[in-house]
């Protein structure tokens, strides 16, 4: 339980704080473990859109004494000495994120990482921040494309904390940069050195995380977003749109979602007689168990399966140097940042 008061001075330099966030992961890869983390990650209602009381019983009655078992099996076919492939990742993220822009903003400037579900919490990570005097707080959630299940959710768990505190930071918050053009010359160069050192396959599948079709409906923006991506990515790599397709994975449950399917999409490119295939998730700023076993593993197997021959995925930008300068740049242009300290209070 966080605390609404904090020791301070009044005339302390006020510092910045950048909270950078991602979805999060389980503690373990153990089936308690899950059931913890999917707890709380289905319960949330900007994920699941359904009346209280039935999705309660839903999820408690029958998910949470199925699905733990099974994603845990999942998780540990991804997890690593270091933990979490997502954790681990996020961790050097912010540690090169916070070096290289304080050799422009100097010691006065502070990162630090929060999940969304799991831990290191949001609020753990405005504590941090907190602790540090940050009077401005910049949330860079690392979801490229906005949806009201990532981002959004971002921000209730914001406000949720914030709400109790005597001090409210000034907040400012990046909510998409699915056009910026940094990122999108990341994953232009990531695609390109993964080419020159394994040469091109007949098709590239951008594939982005899914959403049920009804959200789309009532106005989140977010497969706009992604088909925008897509195509920026494409005109990048000066590709076709028969050579470079989009497609969105990981539906959950028996209602519609956004189209096309991942799966189906590869299962009808090895009937059509594509024998080789590329897939990259630009929807992913780190890999985590829906990249390396959905993407890489398990998708893998329905191609090949099908008829397909090669198949290769390739890595999300992680903490790769070109990212991280894409992250800074991002930050430069659309969060004031000063490279003086706050003047006290």
């Amino acid at each position: 339980m966080y605390s609404t008061e904090q020791s301070f001075k009044h005339d302390q330099p006020a510092a910045t704080g950048i909270l950078i966030t991602n979805l999060g992961t389980p503690d373990a890869p153990t089936a308690a473990a899950l059931r913890r983390y999917l707890g709380e990650f289905l319960w949330d209602p900007r994920v699941v859109e359904q009346p209280r009381w039935l999705w309660w019983l839903v999820l408690h009655g029958v998910i949470l004494n199925i699905r733990p078992a099974k994603s845990a099996a999942s998780y540990r076919k991804v997890w690593r000495e270091d933990g979490s492939p997502l954790l681990a990742i996020g961790q050097r993220q912010r540690q090169l994120l916070e070096a290289g822009l304080r050799q422009q903003f100097g010691e006065h400037l502070h990162v630090a990482l929060g999940m969304r579900y799991g831990n290191p919490s949001i609020a753990a990570a405005l504590e941090e921040l907190r602790d540090k005097h940050c009077r401005k707080i910049i949330v860079l959630p690392l979801y490229p494309q906005y949806s009201a299940t990532t981002t959004a959710s971002t921000f209730d768990a914001i406000a949720d904390v914030l709400k109790r505190w005597r001090r409210v930071p000034a907040l400012q918050m990046i909510d998409d940069y699915s056009d910026h053009p940094a990122y999108i010359d990341a994953l232009a160069a990531s695609v390109r050195r993964y080419w020159q050192q394994h040469g091109e396959p007949e098709r590239l599948l951008m594939s982005f995380h899914g959403i049920p079709e009804r959200y789309f409906k009532a106005g989140d923006p977010y497969p706009c977003l992604c088909r925008r991506t897509a195509r920026l990515l494409r005109e990048a790599l000066q590709l076709d749109e028969t050579r470079a397709q989009l497609s969105f994975q990981s539906r959950f449950g028996r209602e519609a979602w956004v189209q096309p399917y991942t799966d189906a999409t590869l299962k009808a490119w090895a009937a059509e007689g594509v024998k080789s295939v590329d897939v990259i998730c630009p929807g992913f700023s780190s890999d985590c168990l829906e990249t390396i076993e959905e993407v890489g593993m398990e998708n893998r197997d329905y191609f090949l399966a099908a008829g397909g021959e090669q198949y290769r995925y390739i890595p999300a930008l992680n903490d790769d140097a070109q990212h991280i300068a894409a992250l800074q740049q991002l930050l430069l242009d659309k969060a004031r940042l000063s490279q003086e300290p706050v003047a006290p209070a």
